[in-house]
């Protein structure tokens, strides 16, 4: 929806309404789930904290992460923010001091925690008067509460960018991009960067990211954290990620201690797969990533637990490197236009259980350094002015709608894996949720097998449960009784977003099976193993004492998916079994001869299971291979 942009409210008016807003915020107000957080990119901190009372809240977001709040130079460009002045200033571009604590608990009493993005490797370049009146100069090293002692020799960091690998030892010590290094392994430094953390978090701050961690030794942020309070105002740990991006010299494992990692990789392989760079497709997501307690992949992913991921950051949409959506400098491409790439990618992040997830908010841009927009993102009635000067991505409801996806099916694993085209990919998160989605630009008519009650849900790409429950927004999938569902998503190029996402907590109250429904003659039961140290030319089976178990006959119909690449990566499959039967089976390597499990713990040697009544489903997870 297009709006006119008529004017900005007072920010006297609106900061007033937030310090009331502070004064009367319990202290411990209940938060979202934290599985999806939102960088909003030079967003004002009075215009982040009407976002989170007006949306964030409400749609389920777990945080805001907000860009450096420092003092800083003030060059009219969006990196300005990147060089800070005066550590123990919090006057920006994006507001005052009191206008951040504002923020801080009004966020927090609707829900949403604040994550900070934090500059302690280096300070700005150049000589002038900083966003809080102070001054600086960097051929004199002359900063608030800074000396020359302070800072590392002058050198360049070979290769010159963030991402070049150059000298180890120069990418930490050395300037990046020519600004002043702070000699963080120094008890002073330390001691300041202690201090303006530990502000941030008695402000209320709920978490960190670690601007250019990979220019500082893993052990001056494991001091510096030392030294700052864990446990935020709100009674939860503190947050940690840290900004390392991958080249051939870094160990990105030696971070790890301090918190989470930025995993570019993953906006890379997301810009591969989506737009078939190097033969790469979607299908192929298992083999690069890996899978639920194998990731890692043929991309070397960093373990889940300690990723933080993302479509695209304020450096990669500039850069080239990932999927954008605001980039409209001529000649760039952009995912938007005549594509779904870029929905499609959020939908698939917030889907597949990898990670941390976080959507970027900022604004559109026709050159590189082009500053953030002065206007307010609310017009005068305080209504979002979407897709004009700032992009509202958050907003964009086949992306937003994902959020409660990714909550509801935390915990669960990928069941049910399947691919049309290369482009074409639909699975399952347990008996939770289930996501397909086309980027092909053929349509995909297809019956797939979900592991969701019987029922009528809402396509959340599409819209939402009506007040009542009673209906949807947008469209809907009805499932069968055997949880199969049969439908028609048409190709990526046109109006809407060729995806389908269903769970638990949008389905239609008191609907049933629909198509296939009342008695049912099968359950979907999902058999997985792993670590069954296959060679080249063997498959996995899944026999035992059912027909569709091939009768204790391995085949072409009892031969498993396998979930990745390697010896032990997991194998899976789903299979329609007669409901509430009790069942026997094993895991059987065959090509070539045949090797069978050994004896399991039953009477009868084989692994034992009962099956679903009609309307349920069931995984089993046998763990490793017996041999």
């Amino acid at each position: 929806m297009t709006h006119t942009r008529l004017r900005n409210i007072p920010a006297t008016l609106f900061t007033a309404g937030l310090l009331g807003a502070a004064a009367m915020a319990p202290a411990h107000a209940a938060l979202n789930p934290g599985d999806t957080s939102v960088q909003m990119f030079r967003w004002k901190w009075n215009d982040i904290a009407r976002e989170c009372t007006s949306f964030l809240g409400p749609q389920g977001f777990g945080a805001v992460q907000v860009s450096p709040p420092t003092a800083a130079a003030s060059l009219g460009t969006w990196w300005d923010v990147y060089q800070p002045v005066n550590f123990n200033s919090l006057k920006s571009n994006m507001g005052t001091e009191a206008e951040f604590k504002a923020m801080v608990n009004t966020c927090h009493a609707a829900g949403v925690r604040i994550y900070v993005d934090v500059v302690v490797n280096h300070v700005a370049a150049g000589a002038g008067t900083a966003t809080d009146g102070s001054t600086w100069n960097s051929t004199s090293l002359t900063y608030p509460f800074f000396s020359a002692s302070d800072f590392h020799p002058a050198c360049d960091i070979a290769g010159g960018d963030y991402g070049a690998p150059g000298n180890r030892n120069n990418v930490m010590v050395c300037r990046l991009s020519g600004l002043p290094d702070l000699k963080t392994e120094g008890s002073y430094v330390q001691g300041q960067v202690k201090t303006y953390l530990n502000k941030l978090v008695a402000l209320g701050v709920d978490g960190l990211r670690f601007d250019a961690a990979k220019h500082m030794q893993p052990s001056d942020i494991q001091a510096i954290l030392g030294g700052i309070t864990q446990t935020t105002t709100s009674g939860e740990a503190l947050w940690v990620t840290q900004e390392v991006i991958p080249d051939s010299n870094v160990v990105r494992s030696t971070y790890f201690a301090a918190g989470t990692l930025n995993e570019f990789q993953y906006a890379y392989a997301l810009k591969a797969m989506f737009r078939n760079e190097n033969g790469a497709n979607l299908a192929q997501v298992r083999t690069i990533m890996g899978t639920p307690g194998s990731w890692g992949g043929s991309w070397g992913f960093i373990p889940s637990e300690k990723a933080t991921v993302f479509v695209n950051n304020w450096d990669t949409e500039r850069n080239g490197s990932s999927l954008v959506a605001s980039n409209y400098i001529s000649g760039s491409v952009n995912d938007t236009q005549g594509t779904k790439r870029y929905d499609l990618a959020n939908i698939f992040m917030l889907a597949w259980p990898y990670g941390a997830a976080q959507l970027h908010s900022g604004f559109r841009f026709t050159s590189y350094d082009q500053a953030p927009p002065s206007a307010s993102p609310f017009d005068a009635s305080g209504n979002p002015v979407i897709n004009q000067q700032w992009d509202f991505i958050h907003r964009w409801s086949d992306i937003s709608n994902m959020v409660a996806f990714r909550a509801v099916s935390r915990g669960q694993g990928v069941d049910n894996f399947t691919s049309g085209t290369g482009n074409q990919v639909a699975f399952a998160r347990g008996a939770k949720g289930y996501v397909a989605i086309n980027n092909d630009s053929a349509p995909w008519n297809v019956s797939l097998q979900t592991q969701l009650p019987a029922g009528t849900y809402c396509n959340v790409v599409q819209g939402q449960l009506n007040s009542t429950a009673s209906a949807c927004t947008g469209g809907s999938v009805t499932v069968a009784s055997n949880g199969v569902i049969s439908v028609s998503i048409p190709g990526n190029g046109g109006s809407g977003v060729p995806a389908v996402a269903l769970h638990v907590n949008q389905k239609i109250a008191g609907s049933g099976g629909g198509a296939g429904g009342g008695t049912c003659t099968t359950v979907p039961v999902t058999f997985r193993v792993a670590n069954a140290n296959t060679a080249f030319g063997q498959n996995l089976n899944v026999v035992g004492n059912q027909p569709a178990l091939g009768n204790w006959t391995p085949g072409a119909n009892t031969q498993m998916t396998i979930e990745g690449s390697g010896a032990n990566v997991p194998w899976s499959s789903t299979v329609q079994l007669p409901p509430a039967t009790t069942i026997q089976y094993k895991f059987v390597k065959a090509g070539g001869s045949a090797v069978w499990e050994s004896n399991q713990t039953t009477a009868s040697g084989n692994r034992e299971a009962t099956t679903p009544v009609c309307g349920g489903s069931l995984t089993l997870d046998g763990g490793s291979f017996k041999n």
